[in-house]
């Protein structure tokens, strides 16, 4: 489904991630129109990161139950202090984006929430 120009969703994930089908799954089935990103062919840039970022903070967009972050190793993993440092490690590895992100008419929705679905979309 795509969104129309008056649309205010864009959603950005990983197309084969469970999360991301159950929010795609939802957004189809209440009729909300959205554009989909898929990070394995737009990958999120430090840019994106930081407009997201005056939603919400980097701790929220960090994954740490994933297989990306355990694989990263306890050095780079220290080495995520701020937002700066987790935007480099995010950029190059957005398998470790929380998913999906939902950019909204008033800010965005991080992970699938179906409660949070209902309020804010």
């Amino acid at each position: 489904m795509t969104a129309s120009k008056n649309s205010h969703l864009n959603v950005y994930g990983i197309k084969n991630c469970s999360t991301v089908k159950k929010a795609l799954d939802w957004l189809t089935t209440n009729e909300k129109p959205f554009v989909f990103h898929d990070f394995k062919k737009e990958p999120a840039t430090v840019g994106k990161l930081e407009e997201w970022e005056k939603h919400v903070t980097y701790e929220t967009l960090l994954n740490k139950k994933g297989t990306t972050w355990r694989k990263l190793g306890s050095e780079v993993q220290q080495q995520i202090v701020d937002a700066p440092s987790a935007n480099a490690v995010l950029a190059a590895n957005n398998s470790m984006i929380k998913r999906p992100i939902i950019e909204h008419s008033t800010g965005l929705l991080v992970g699938f929430d179906e409660d949070n679905y209902k309020t804010y979309l």
